[in-house]
C-alpha cells in the first residue's frame, strides 16, 4: 500500500500545485484584463505632495515627477493639473517643484499621495472646456454606448477612443484643438466603461472584441452625416482603430488613423502590467496563458506585421521609448514595414498614453499637418 499511498500523495501534490499555478496566473493577468477605467495604471509610481504655494507644487523626486510637459495629478477624491518642472525654484534635494496650473476637484495637502495621469480634464466637454456638446446614444453590439458629440462644420469627423486605465475624458486633451479646426468629434464609451454595457466575462480583450463598439460609432457617424472619419485612438483604443480599419464593413469611410501609444503586442503589455503589480517573473508566462484561456486571444497574433499587412489608409503614430506598457519597438517596426503609409513621431520621456502631455504644442502641430488634407 505504501507505493500506492506515495503515488496518491504525489498526484495530490501535483494537482494542488497545478491549481495554485492556475490561480496565480489568473491573479497576475487581472492587472491588464481588469484594469479599472479612469484609474492610473500600476506602472505609475505614487508621489507624495510635500508643499503647495501660489502656482507651484512640490513633489517627491522621481523620474515620473521630472517628466517634461503637462499632466493631470490624481489622488483620493482629487484632480489637479501640473505643468513644467521649475528648476530655478528652491526645494530640498529629494523633491521636484512643478507649475501648478489648477486644482479642478478636491484639495491638495502636504502628505497626500498622488499619481501623474494623462487626463488633463475631468467632467464633460462643456464643464471642462466650455464646448457645446450633445450626449448621444450609439447602438452597440451589447447595448447602448454613451458618447459625447462636439459639432463642427466639416464632413470629416474625428472619432476618439481611449485605452487602458482611461475613460472618454482622456480625449478631451485634444477637443479644443479639433474644435478650433472645425472637425466634428465623436467621443464614445465602450464595453466595460462606466455607463456602457459590461462584457459577459467582465474582461478587457485588448481591442480584439472592443473594436466592434468602435465600428458601431463609425456607423453612427456615417448615419448622421459623416462622409469620412479619422480614427484617433490611444493604447488599446489605437488597437481598436487598427482592427476597425481592417474589418469594418464601412471601412471605406475611414480616411486615416492617428495612433497614440498603440498596443501592438498584447503579451508584452500584459507582462508589463503584471510585473508592475510585483508579479514574480516566473509567473509572467502563467499570466499570459491565463489570459489566453480567459479571453481566447491567440499568442503573438497581434503584432506589427499583421497590422502592417492590413493597412490601406495613412497612419500617424505618436509613441516613444519611454513607454513601459506598450513597447515602442513595435511601432518603429510597423512604420518601417509601411514607410509610404505610416509616419512615426517619436516622443521622448513620455509614459504610456501621454504623448500629447510630453509636448502639447509639438503634438498638435504634427497632428495639424497630418489632418490638413481633410480640412
Amino acid at each position: 500500500m505504501r507505493p500506492v499511498k506515495a503515488t496518491a500523495a504525489a498526484v495530490t501534490a501535483m494537482t494542488v500545485a497545478g491549481a495554485a499555478a492556475v490561480a496565480a496566473g489568473r491573479f497576475a493577468s487581472d492587472a491588464a484584463l481588469k484594469a479599472p477605467p479612469g484609474r492610473p495604471l500600476p506602472t505609475e509610481p505614487r508621489l507624495t505632495v510635500h508643499a503647495t504655494a501660489a502656482g507651484r507644487i512640490t513633489l517627491t523626486r522621481d523620474l515620473a515627477s521630472l517628466r517634461p510637459g503637462t499632466y493631470g495629478l490624481a489622488g483620493d477624491g482629487m484632480h489637479a493639473v501640473v505643468g513644467p518642472v521649475l528648476d530655478a525654484a528652491p526645494h530640498p534635494a529629494d523633491t521636484v517643484v512643478r507649475r501648478l496650473h489648477r486644482v479642478t476637484h478636491g484639495t491638495l495637502e502636504p502628505g497626500d499621495e498622488v499619481r501623474l495621469t494623462p487626463n488633463a480634464h475631468i467632467g464633460d466637454p462643456r464643464s471642462a472646456l466650455g464646448l457645446d456638446h450633445a450626449d448621444v446614444d450609439v447602438p452597440g453590439e451589447l447595448g447602448i454606448l454613451p458618447a459625447w458629440f462636439v459639432p463642427g462644420a466639416r464632413d470629416t469627423w474625428v472619432i476618439t477612443v481611449h485605452g487602458l486605465g482611461a475613460t472618454r475624458e482622456h480625449p478631451m486633451n485634444l477637443m479644443e484643438f479639433l474644435h478650433r479646426h472645425r472637425f466634428p468629434v465623436l467621443d464614445p464609451a465602450y464595453r466595460g466603461d462606466l455607463g456602457a454595457p459590461r462584457p459577459a466575462d467582465g474582461l478587457n480583450h485588448f481591442g480584439e472584441s472592443e473594436w466592434r463598439d468602435l465600428d458601431a460609432a463609425i456607423r453612427h457617424a456615417v448615419l448622421h452625416g459623416a462622409e469620412r472619419v479619422v480614427l484617433h485612438g490611444w493604447s488599446t483604443g489605437a488597437t481598436m482603430a487598427l482592427r476597425a480599419a481592417a474589418r469594418s464593413a464601412v471601412r471605406d469611410r475611414i480616411a486615416a488613423l492617428v495612433l497614440d501609444s498603440p498596443v501592438l503586442h498584447w503579451e508584452s503589455t500584459l507582462r508589463a502590467l503584471a510585473a508592475a503589480r510585483r508579479t514574480p517573473s516566473a509567473l509572467l508566462p502563467l499570466a499570459v496563458r491565463a489570459a489566453q484561456g480567459r479571453t481566447g486571444l491567440l499568442a503573438d497574433r497581434a503584432d506589427e506585421a499583421a497590422f502592417a499587412d492590413d493597412l490601406t489608409v495613412p497612419v500617424l503614430i505618436f509613441h516613444g521609448p519611454g513607454d513601459t506598457v506598450a513597447p515602442w519597438e513595435y511601432s518603429r517596426r510597423l512604420a518601417a514595414r509601411r514607410p509610404g503609409l505610416v509616419a512615426l513621431r517619436t516622443v521622448p520621456q513620455a509614459p504610456h498614453g501621454a504623448m500629447w502631455n510630453a509636448d502639447p504644442e509639438a503634438y498638435e502641430e504634427a497632428l495639424r499637418r497630418f489632418l490638413t488634407p481633410f480640412m
